[in-house]
C-alpha cells in the first residue's frame, strides 16, 4: 500500500504504521481511508479474510494501527484492547511541562452529553526549548487507560500542556506561530507501540515520523 507501511503480519492480525492525515474510515467528505486501502490491498493479493478495523486512531494522528482479518478476530483483539491485555502507547510533544514528572489524568469526559470515566497515564520524557521562538515544550510518553474520544488530546490540554499542532483542543495562537516560525504543520502525536499480551507477547513498535525531527534534535535533557 502507498504510504502505509506494514509493520507485523500473520494469519490473524497485520499492524500498519497509519500515517497523520489518512482517515481511519471512509464517510462524507473523505477521499482516501485506510479501510478502502486495506480491502483494495487484500483483494490485489488474493489474502484470505477480510480487514476489520480492531481500534481506531484520529485522522491527524500517526502510528500503529491494528487490523484483524476477520470480524471474529477484531472482536477478540478489541476485546484484548478492552481488557487490558493489549496496551497502546503514545508520545507527544506538548507546550510548556506537567507539574509532576510522571502521573496519571481522571478527569472525566463529557462523550455525547455523558460523563465518562477516563484515565490517560503519562511520563515525561524530556524537556526542551525551542529556538524559533523560546517556547519550553516536553516529550510525554502515554498510556491509556480507557479510549474516549480525542482523550490524550483533551486531557492534555485541559491540564495545560496542550499538544503541538492540536488544532480542535490545542493553543491555536502558539500553533500558528509555531507554523510561521518553526514549520509545525502536523498534529504531534503518535502511536508509538503497542504490546499484545494473551499468549501471544507481541511487540510493535512505528518510529517517529520525519517531521518530529525538528523538535525530537533539540532537547535539552534537563528532567
Amino acid at each position: 500500500m502507498k504510504n502505509v507501511e506494514i509493520l507485523y503480519e500473520d494469519d490473524k492480525i497485520i499492524a500498519v504504521n497509519k500515517p497523520a492525515g489518512l482517515a481511519v474510515q471512509g464517510g462524507k467528505g473523505v477521499k482516501t481511508s485506510l479501510d478502502a486501502l486495506l480491502s483494495q490491498w487484500f483483494r490485489e493479493e488474493g489474502k484470505t479474510g477480510e480487514p476489520h478495523l480492531v481500534h481506531r486512531l484520529d485522522k491527524d494522528t500517526s502510528g500503529v494501527l491494528l487490523v484483524a482479518k476477520g470480524r471474529k478476530e477484531a472482536a477478540r483483539f478489541s476485546q484484548l484492547i478492552n481488557d487490558r491485555k493489549a496496551v497502546k502507547q503514545y508520545v507527544a510533544v506538548c507546550a510548556g511541562r506537567p507539574p509532576k514528572n510522571e502521573g496519571v489524568i481522571a478527569d472525566e469526559l463529557v462523550i455525547h452529553g455523558v460523563s465518562k470515566k477516563s484515565e490517560t497515564m503519562y511520563k515525561l520524557t524530556a524537556g526542551g526549548i525551542l529556538t524559533a521562538c523560546g517556547l519550553e515544550y516536553s516529550i510525554l510518553e502515554l498510556e491509556l487507560g480507557t479510549g474516549r474520544m480525542h482523550q490524550i488530546r483533551r486531557h492534555l490540554a485541559a491540564n495545560g500542556s496542550p499538544i503541538l499542532g492540536d488544532d480542535k483542543y490545542g493553543d491555536f495562537s502558539l500553533n500558528k506561530k509555531l507554523k510561521k516560525e518553526a514549520g509545525l504543520k502536523r498534529l504531534l502525536l503518535h502511536a508509538s507501540r503497542l504490546v499484545i499480551k494473551d499468549g501471544y507477547n507481541l511487540e510493535i513498535t512505528a518510529k517517529l515520523p520525519e517531521y518530529y525531527e525538528a523538535y525530537t534534535n533539540i532537547i535539552k535533557k534537563d528532567i
